[in-house]
Parts: C-alpha cells; sequence; structure tokens
C-alpha cells in the first residue's frame, strides 16, 4: 500500500512538474455571445502563435508556453472570474481583450504583481508608467488613434469649419476618445458632433438619420463587433461617402464590412500593425500549427486583421519574456520579472524583420515612464472588390502636444484617487 501510494504521489509530480516549469498566458477570450465574430480570430492568433514557438523553436528560451484560454463572452464580471481563477496558475501577463475588464482588473493585477497588456485599448492614461506601474498598452492607444484620425483628414485638407461627426460605443470603450476629439476641435477649427450608439447597435436608424440631417464631413466610429457591420450598412443606406468614413482599429475588420458588399468599398480604419498574410511569419504558422492540426480554430483566419492582433500580441509578450530572462538570467521566470521584461522592451525593424514580420509594425521603447510607446498610428482602406484591407499610410506621430497633457492630468487624478506615489524616480 505504502509502494502504492509513493508510485501516486510519483505520479502526481511529474504531471504537474511540466505544468509548474511552463511560460503561461492566460487568454481572457469570448469566442461565445455578441462579440464572438471579433473574438475568435484573435485569440486564435494569441494561441497559435504561442503553438508556433513550441513546435519550430521549443518554447521560448527552452521553456514551452501555455496559453490559458477563459471565456468570459465579452462580459466585464465573467473577466474578474476568469482572472481570479488563472492568476494563481503561474499567470505572466493578462490581455483582459475589454476596456470593461480592465479597468476591474488594473488594481487587482498591481496589487498581486501581475502584468496587464491592454494593447490598443483599456485605460489611455495607464500610458503612464510612473502611477500604472503594471499596466501596459504599447504600442498606441485610443487617444493616439483619435488624432491619427484627425491628422489623416487634415494631410487631405484644411479642417477648419468642417464637421466630423462621433459615432461610438456608448460605453467606456466608445467614450474614450471624446476628450482628445474635443481639444483638437479646438486646437483646428472643426465641429465636433457625439452620436452615442447602445449595445449591442444592431439599431441606428436615428443616428443616421441624423447624420443624413446635419451633413458631417467625416465621421469617425468607435464601435465593436455587429455595431460596425451595421453602421457600414447604415452609411451605404443614405450615401454617405465611404472615403470619409474612418473607424478606429476595432471598427476596421473583415466582419464589419463584408456583409455591406460593394457598398462598403473606400471604408477607412485606423491600425497599429500589418495587414494581411505577405508575411513569411505565416509560412512557419502554416506548416508547424495548421497543417500539423494544432491551430486553436479552424485555421481559416490566418492572416485576417484580427488574427493578425491576436499574433502581434503574443509576438511581444513572447519578446518581453525573451527580454526578461536576459535582465534576471533565468529561462523559467515569474510575474514580477515578466513585468520588469515588458517595460524594457526594445522593439527593433531588424528584431521584426528576424520574427518574419518585417515592417508589421512601428519600432518602440518602452520605458519607466512611458508604457504606451510612441502612439505611431497607420490608416488601412477596404477593397471590397478584392475582399481585403491594404494599408494607405506609414505610421504617423499622433499629436502629443494635446495628448501627454490629458495623460498627465487623467493619471494624476487616479494617483490622488487612489493614494498611489509615483515611481521612476
Amino acid at each position: 500500500m505504502k509502494m502504492k501510494l509513493t508510485t501516486m504521489a510519483l505520479t502526481a509530480l511529474m504531471a504537474a512538474g511540466p505544468a509548474m516549469a511552463d511560460l503561461v498566458f492566460p487568454s481572457l477570450s469570448y469566442r461565445t455571445g455578441p462579440y464572438a465574430a471579433g473574438g475568435i480570430p484573435f485569440a486564435d492568433g494569441y494561441a497559435d502563435y504561442f503553438t508556433l514557438l513550441n513546435e519550430r523553436d521549443g518554447g521560448i528560451g527552452g521553456v514551452p508556453a501555455k496559453v490559458l484560454e477563459c471565456e468570459t463572452g465579452y462580459n466585464t464580471e465573467k473577466g474578474v472570474e476568469c482572472y481570479e481563477s488563472t492568476k494563481g496558475e503561474g499567470a505572466l501577463v493578462y490581455q483582459p481583450l475589454s476596456t470593461g475588464i480592465t479597468y476591474q482588473l488594473i488594481p487587482k493585477a498591481t496589487a498581486d504583481g501581475i502584468a496587464i497588456h491592454s494593447m490598443g485599448y483599456g485605460r489611455t492614461s495607464a500610458a503612464n508608467g510612473k502611477v500604472f506601474s503594471n499596466v501596459f498598452n504599447y504600442p498606441a492607444n485610443y487617444w493616439n488613434g483619435a488624432s491619427g484620425a484627425i491628422n489623416y483628414l487634415m494631410s487631405q485638407g484644411d479642417l477648419s469649419g468642417k464637421k466630423v461627426a462621433l459615432v461610438y460605443h456608448n460605453s467606456a470603450y466608445g467614450k474614450e476618445p471624446i476628450r482628445t476629439l474635443e481639444e483638437l476641435s479646438a486646437k483646428h477649427g472643426y465641429e465636433l458632433t457625439l452620436i452615442p450608439v447602445d449595445h449591442p447597435g444592431q439599431e441606428q436608424k436615428s443616428q443616421w438619420l441624423q447624420i443624413r440631417r446635419e451633413k458631417p464631413d467625416y465621421v469617425i466610429m468607435y464601435g465593436w463587433g455587429v455595431m460596425n457591420q451595421v453602421a457600414v450598412q447604415e452609411a451605404a443606406n443614405i450615401r454617405f461617402n465611404m472615403e470619409n468614413f474612418i473607424g478606429i482599429w476595432w471598427s476596421g475588420s473583415e466582419n464589419d464590412v463584408l456583409p455591406a458588399g460593394d457598398a462598403a468599398n473606400g471604408y477607412k480604419a485606423l491600425t497599429f500593425h500589418g495587414v494581411g498574410n505577405d508575411f513569411p511569419v505565416f509560412a512557419d504558422i502554416q506548416k508547424y500549427v495548421v497543417d500539423a492540426g494544432k491551430a486553436a480554430g479552424a485555421g481559416d483566419q490566418v492572416g485576417t486583421v484580427l488574427y493578425n492582433r491576436g499574433l502581434y500580441a503574443a509576438m511581444l509578450a513572447a519578446e518581453a519574456v525573451k527580454t526578461a530572462q536576459e535582465i534576471h538570467g533565468v529561462a523559467q521566470i515569474n510575474a514580477a520579472q515578466m513585468r520588469d521584461g515588458m517595460e524594457a522592451l526594445d522593439i527593433t525593424e531588424e528584431k521584426m524583420a528576424a520574427l518574419g514580420l518585417p515592417g508589421f509594425g512601428p519600432s518602440f521603447k518602452v520605458s519607466c515612464e512611458n508604457h504606451g510607446g510612441p502612439g505611431l498610428v497607420g490608416m488601412t482602406q477596404w477593397d471590397a472588390s478584392a475582399k481585403k484591407w491594404t494599408m494607405v499610410s506609414d505610421f504617423s506621430e499622433s499629436d502629443m502636444d494635446v495628448i501627454q497633457p490629458l495623460i498627465e492630468a487623467d493619471s494624476m487624478a487616479y494617483a490622488a484617487e487612489n493614494n498611489i506615489e509615483e515611481g521612476c524616480k
């Protein structure tokens, strides 16, 4: 009996051993619910990149990566439950994939010493690393996106006296760009109209009747899920010029434009990463992941906008691990060391090319003070006949003269409310 118990204990230890040794990346996914069409490809891209590293490279620094997927349904309460149920599994970094979930996790993850990477979403002022020690939103945030849209429009002509409408998801996410657009309106002389759309956004007749009546020169949209495709269709119904309709990066996937068919041609969307599958890394994903039967999904999302975004998030996480391994001289890093790696992350063009992603995203360097990266934003445009997105501008600077004071003011207010002393001294 003693021998049997010893054998059982040894077997349990052996089973637990490899799991304990893995580099653990929780994935707060949403493959169900009203936003599943966007959640599925991101989750696939995130998981597939780590699978590629395991299958091709033997992990990261010789340590296997493990993705712990937990379904949130894009629900804030479920997202917090997922965090609580996975944080003790060796979690290195969280991608909350929801501004609502991010807001709830910021104090929790900070207290637990775990990093959050809310890439291109979440609390914009978390770019201030002096206040938000464990939160990162590089390489660009919602305020960079708002400025990027205005900068692009200014490159097309003077905005003074023009009308710009913001159609936005009536949530914390959708409201993020309002202050920035108001400041830029005062600076550049355009008239701003705010048009909210309630979740999930299937009914927008009144909003687009307002647009038809008020005739804005340009429409900027901060939407998500079904709201986007409904908006594109409604814009087509009132014959709004798609060339003058710009979505934030969460309003610029194939899901948002395909339902409208040819009517969506010319619609534009901001981005902070490349589009399409014309990058060497995708051949490796096909060989080591899809063809090997190890893809997280059906393999049909590879190269789509949101798959690429998930892959990019995973790549940045993996590079932060390598940075942490180098800083601390250990392969099996912990959450605190991962945070250090994220804060010292340096993404160069040479590094991107070596990873099979040349030109896929901007070069940037993270610091203790700046957790938000350079805020470089590009523009894409939908070609309905080819059914693909193409880049129509380089990654360009946003107006940090406007954005940085907003980041400072909001983060300082948060620090005062929560008795946080500034770091980086």
